[in-house]
């Protein structure tokens, strides 16, 4: 596993961990303000969020993905709804990938911007994302790519955009309402069919679906030959030459799936 903060001196809002049967990598999300409304902030959301989806993937084996995504996001904000206003629009969220191996299926769940890539032994891997809010926001950021970060009109359109996250017909996260667990992509196929597993946050997959500079190929041959810092590094190279803001960047690698 490689997390790295944006740059140096802010809080990483990435979170990433594993059981011995699961891995699970949060992507916490939050806009200027949400201080006002949650006095935790967005990193404590994500790792609150990937602490309480570990322990119950350890825990309770046998439930289903969405139902213990549901459980966690309900316990993290029943852990702050006395003192934060969790039900704001610009209060803490999170994307989330998760990944787990049980009775010989490899069972899967993406919700929001994250990618989980499953490397197969024969044909191309099997990549997992949830395309909602990318589609969404394109709109939005040509608008907010064209007006000054942090100014009164940037903040306009970025809470207009949040306005479509959690409702039918927008983009779902992790958030207040355990509900949008429901709307998490999920999946399995046979553990014996696959040789490695992927989980990235959207800050790492860029090297791909933003930038175009490799494909899920080659992104599963460099993370087997040198790691998933060679795909971060590759990334903050990227974003320098493009004069791209960075941003968080996560990656949790799995090897020896078909072994399982």
């Amino acid at each position: 596993m490689t997390s790295v903060a944006a740059r140096t001196g802010r809080t990483n809002e990435d979170f990433t961990g594993a059981v011995p049967t699961a891995a699970v990598l949060v992507d916490g999300a939050g806009i200027p303000g949400t201080e006002s409304v949650c006095r935790h902030g967005v990193a404590w959301y994500a790792e609150q969020l990937c602490g309480r989806l570990l322990g119950l993937l350890s825990r309770t084996p046998d439930r289903g993905l969405t139902a213990l995504l549901a459980e966690a996001i309900e316990r993290v904000t029943d852990g702050h709804r006395d003192t934060c206003d969790v039900a704001s629009t610009i209060g803490p969220s999170a994307m989330v990938a998760v990944l787990r191996v049980s009775d010989g299926l490899a069972e899967y769940l993406v919700l929001g911007d994250t990618a989980l890539v499953l490397d197969r032994a024969d044909g191309p891997p099997l990549v997992v994302s949830d395309p909602r809010e990318v589609v969404i926001s394109r709109p939005y950021r040509s608008a907010l790519n064209a007006i000054p970060e942090g100014s009164d009109e940037y903040l306009r359109v970025l809470q207009d955009l949040r306005s479509h996250r959690n409702q039918p017909g927008g983009f779902w996260v992790a958030r207040d309402d355990p509900r949008a667990a429901d709307e998490a992509i999920t999946g399995s196929c046979p553990v014996s069919e696959l040789t490695r597993a992927a989980l990235l946050s959207n800050g790492a997959s860029r090297l791909v679906d933003e930038f175009g500079l490799a494909d899920w190929p080659e992104v599963m041959t460099v993370l087997a030959s040198s790691g998933p810092a060679e795909i971060i590094d590759r990334v903050r190279r990227a974003e320098a030459r493009h004069a791209v803001p960075p941003d968080d960047a996560t990656i949790a690698y799995c090897t020896g799936l078909g072994e399982a």
